[in-house]
């Protein structure tokens, strides 16, 4: 192995939640490997790690094209000899518009995001999880609170996250027999870029217009470390990491 460190794949890791992740995994001595669409936002994630942080290394890859997905992971494996976690970030989401205003183009940009990136990451990474030696590693799918409880208006989103969950249940099955782990942590109100709006109102089910709380994009990033540093004897199958006062628990 080229790097004694652990190796972490980590897509959507030029803002928000990805970066917040990438950087805390370097933190914890984890060799990042950085994915993205944009390359100049990767290498600004790359540039905050600092001194004494792991290695990075910043493959532009958009995860709805499978030979982005499979030049991303045989980068990873040819530069450090190992994938050892995927943090399956990378996401998207349509206009707010009632279901029969929304056009099939929106609702296949989604998808092909949310549903099939995801599922693209993850066989990759179980390829080479399956084969490399010591064998096995960790998948970790940024899924949402909309995958049990969906907002007004988010379809494609809430469809998406829910079929994620059917994906992380069956390769947390289909994984056992190569140590090959699967997890989800299924996030609200992280205060990034997105949820900015949500600062001045956002839709509620009720048909109010009413700001919800937000909290730091750091304890995503703790969660996520402590889910990836577990030996993979041991798995969180699912956590849900929430703004306490969200309107989630009741929602509607």
């Amino acid at each position: 192995m080229a790097d004694a460190r652990k190796v972490a794949v980590v897509t959507g890791a030029g803002s928000g939640i990805g970066r917040g992740v990438a950087v805390a995994l370097s933190k914890a001595g984890f060799t990042v490997v950085l994915a993205g669409r944009r390359a100049a936002a990767l290498k600004e994630t790359a540039a905050s790690f600092g001194d004494g942080s792991g290695a990075a290394l910043v493959v532009a890859t958009d995860v709805t094209e499978p030979r982005d997905v499979s030049h991303l992971f045989e980068t990873a494996q040819a530069t450090f000899g190992r994938v050892d976690v995927l943090f399956n970030n990378a996401g998207a989401s349509a206009p707010a518009v009632p279901i029969d205003a929304l056009t099939p183009e929106q609702w296949n940009a989604v998808v092909a995001v949310n549903l099939t990136g995801t599922f693209l990451c993850a066989q990759a990474a179980f390829r080479v999880m399956k084969a490399q030696r010591p064998m096995g590693g960790r998948i970790i799918n940024n899924g949402s609170i909309s995958a049990a409880v969906p907002r007004p208006f988010s379809a494609p989103y809430t469809a998406t996250k829910h079929a994620v969950t059917g994906l992380t249940r069956s390769l947390s099955l289909d994984g056992r027999a190569f140590d090959i782990a699967c997890s989800q942590i299924d996030i609200g109100n992280a205060d990034t870029e997105m949820t900015q709006p949500m600062a001045r109102g956002v839709l509620q089910a009720d048909g109010g217009v009413r700001p919800e709380p937000r909290m730091d994009v750091a304890h995503v990033a703790e969660a996520v470390v402590y889910m990836a540093g577990l030996p993979l004897s041991a798995n969180v199958q699912f956590m849900t990491l929430m703004a306490t006062k969200m309107p989630f628990i009741g929602r509607g």
